[in-house]
C-alpha cells in the first residue's frame, strides 16, 4: 500500500462511518509518520481502521470496504474494520497519534499509531509477519530500541509477554549493529 491508497481508505471510511476521524492501527499506520517507508513495510493490501468518534461503526467499514468487497475488487486494497482494543498499545498512545489530513483525505483526519506504539503492538501479536515488520523498521532506523523498551513498561501485557517482547527488541537492536 502507498500513502495515496491509505488516504483513499480514510476518505471512504469517513463516508461509510459518518465520522470525520478514522484511527489506523494496523501495519499501514506506518504511512502516517513515514509516507515513503521502506517497501518491505508496505506489502499489506489492508489498513486496519475504526471510527474514532463512533467506534461501534467499525463493522460498517468492514462490510462496505473490507476484504472481497466491491471496493477491494475495484482497487486491489481494502479497509479491515476492527474494534478498538484490537491493537494492544502502551499507555498514552492517543496523545502520540500521527495525523494524515489534506486534499487526499478531503479534510478528514486519519489518526495513525506512532511508530513505537505500532511496533509494540506488532511485538505483542508476535506473528512471523509482525516479527519481520519490526525487524525491518528497527533496521531502517525508523524506531529507537531505547524508546521501545521505555514504553514497554506501560504496555498492558503479562510478565511472560513483556519478557518475550524485551528479548525481541534486544535481538532487533543487535541485528542493526
Amino acid at each position: 500500500m502507498i500513502r495515496a491508497q491509505l488516504e483513499h481508505i480514510i476518505r471512504a471510511a469517513v463516508a461509510v462511518a459518518d465520522d470525520d476521524e478514522i484511527i489506523v492501527v494496523g501495519s499501514q499506520a506506518v504511512l502516517g509518520q513515514f509516507p515513503d517507508a521502506p517497501a518491505p513495510l508496505l506489502v499489506s493490501v489492508e489498513a486496519d481502521v475504526y471510527p474514532k468518534n463512533h467506534p461501534e461503526r467499525w463493522e460498517l467499514i468492514d462490510g462496505s470496504l473490507g476484504e472481497l468487497s466491491p471496493f477491494h475488487e475495484t482497487f486491489g486494497y481494502y479497509a479491515q474494520g476492527v474494534e478498538p482494543g484490537t491493537a494492544i498499545v502502551p499507555a498514552g498512545w492517543e496523545e502520540r497519534l500521527v495525523v494524515i489530513t489534506g486534499p487526499g483525505t478531503r479534510g478528514a483526519r486519519g489518526l495513525c499509531l506512532e511508530i513505537h506504539d505500532l511496533l509494540l503492538s506488532k511485538y505483542v501479536a508476535g506473528r512471523d509477519k509482525d516479527k519481520r515488520f519490526c525487524s525491518v523498521a528497527v533496521a531502517a532506523g525508523l524506531a529507537s530500541p531505547e524508546t521501545l523498551l521505555g514504553r514497554l513498561a506501560s504496555l498492558p501485557v503479562d510478565e511472560a509477554a513483556r519478557s518475550r517482547i524485551e528479548r525481541a527488541i534486544a535481538a532487533d537492536a543487535r541485528a542493526t549493529k
